[in-house]
């Protein structure tokens, strides 16, 4: 089991390095749709000859898709929603919420799956000291990405006018929509794991959801943008720019092979580790041209509360 909550921290600290990564790509490309493409289809197709190496095929033959429900291909769908979602609700409730409440979701959708056995997951008993586990990982989160925003007035001032902008009842669907983006992440994640059991090969069912992905977005991108990026744009990018839909892909892969083996919930509260504390390394040295920020004590804090309540969890 140990070895499996391990892929899925490093799978969260890989994901934590591919966001600024598109970021600046989005930045070379002007467009968060396109680079968001160019990731996916960089992802797809370096999925695409792991799975052609490791089991002989790429896409499930026409019986097996015939033959199994079609929620089962629903995993590249809710991750290219959960993407562009990310990209819609910043300008809508500002960074602190567009990060908590997703992650909330996430939580609240992963102990749902395990306790009801979901997806073709196994059923898994709460108890009270997961229960206090699961509290325990939520304030760990609160702690290390609330309240260090908290301090920083640029991002008070940030949020503050963001959400002012909205009327009351907008403001209350676009956070609940950031809840059920959270939900969605979840599902893609125990969906694809179900998938890669089903097929017998984590491969190939990382390659499918990453390749539905990349077509949602590329049609995203093609009605918002109504463009394709130059070859004078995709020559400004740096070589490391190219790096995020591996990392991506890689990401997906890591958890189609923890889910079935540690389930949603801890799948899910170990990435989330692994996405902070890379956050906290990209920032700390400004990796990938991020701006420089030093780890304050609050971020240390919050990734030890986390890793406490993952032990609760692991107990119950």
């Amino acid at each position: 089991m140990i070895i499996f909550m391990i892929i899925s921290m490093v799978a969260g600290f890989l994901l934590a390095n591919q966001n600024p990564i598109n970021s600046d790509m989005r930045a070379v490309v002007r467009s968060p749709f396109i680079a968001a493409t160019i990731s996916f289809a960089i992802g797809t197709i370096f999925l695409a000859i792991i799975s052609g190496v490791t089991s002989g095929q790429v896409l499930p033959s026409g019986e097996f898709i015939s033959s199994h429900p079609a929620w089962i291909w629903l995993g590249g769908v809710f991750g290219a929603v959960y993407l562009t979602s990310n990209v819609l609700l910043f300008p809508k409730i500002g960074a602190i919420q567009t990060v908590i409440l997703p992650v909330l979701g996430q939580i609240v959708m992963g102990t749902l799956i395990d306790f009801f056995g979901w997806f073709g997951t196994e059923k898994l008993p709460m108890t009270i000291s997961k229960l206090v586990g699961i509290i325990v990982l939520v304030i760990g989160v609160l702690i290390a990405v609330v309240l260090p925003s908290l301090k920083n007035k640029d991002v008070r001032k940030f949020d503050s006018d963001t959400t002012n902008q909205e009327s009351k009842p907008m403001l209350i669907g676009w956070q609940l929509w950031a809840i059920i983006a959270g939900f969605l992440s979840a599902m893609q994640q125990v969906i694809n794991g179900h998938l890669g059991t089903l097929l017998g090969s984590p491969s190939q069912s990382s390659f499918i959801s990453f390749g539905v992905g990349a077509i949602l977005i590329a049609i995203v991108a093609l009605v918002v943008d109504e463009r394709v990026p130059t070859i004078i744009e995709l020559k400004q990018a740096r070589y490391w720019n190219w790096l995020g839909g591996f990392l991506g892909a890689l990401f997906v892969f890591a958890t189609v092979i923890s889910v079935p083996k540690i389930g949603a919930g801890l799948t899910i509260m170990m990435g989330l580790i692994g996405q902070i504390f890379g956050s906290i390394l990209i920032q700390q040295f400004g990796w990938w041209r991020s701006i420089k920020n030093r780890v304050v004590p609050a971020q240390i804090v919050g990734l030890v509360v986390m890793m406490i309540g993952v032990v609760l969890v692991k107990l119950g």
